[in-house]
């Protein structure tokens, strides 16, 4: 079983147990998240898409650690114009864990309708006497 989620603006594929870095989230760790913007949940080949989220559906996750990812380097050059410039940046990450999937909510039962009367047509104005 697996989901098409969206965690911090980013959309994940993720499973049950499955460890996933994202976007900073402003969580503590240890804290439990839920995340109910599913987007697509495959279970034993049956496919649920939403359109464009499918409504019950969650993923609850527990944040592991606060991290900093790997360092990037921005190099810009222009040849024959002696213009260099080095940059760099380490993105701020979260890392996750998937502890569940849940697919829809319990059912309610819907409430009895009530009847309608049919609505009585008014009789028409007479028409003005000349």
């Amino acid at each position: 079983m697996y989901a098409i989620v969206e965690i911090a603006g980013h959309q994940f594929k993720v499973e049950k147990d499955q460890q996933v870095y994202v976007n900073r989230l402003e969580a503590k760790e240890g804290d439990k998240l839920v995340f109910d913007n599913v987007m697509l949940i495959e279970d034993k080949g049956k496919v649920t898409v939403g359109a464009p989220a499918i409504k019950g559906a969650k993923v609850t996750a527990k944040v592991l650690e606060h991290l900093k990812g790997d360092k990037v380097i921005v190099f810009k050059k222009k040849r024959r114009k002696g213009y260099r410039k080095k940059n760099g940046h380490r993105q701020y990450l979260t890392s996750i864990e998937i502890s569940g999937i849940t697919a829809k909510a319990p059912a309610k039962k819907a409430a009895p309708k009530k009847e309608v009367e049919p609505k009585t047509e008014k009789p028409a104005p007479k028409a003005a006497a000349e």
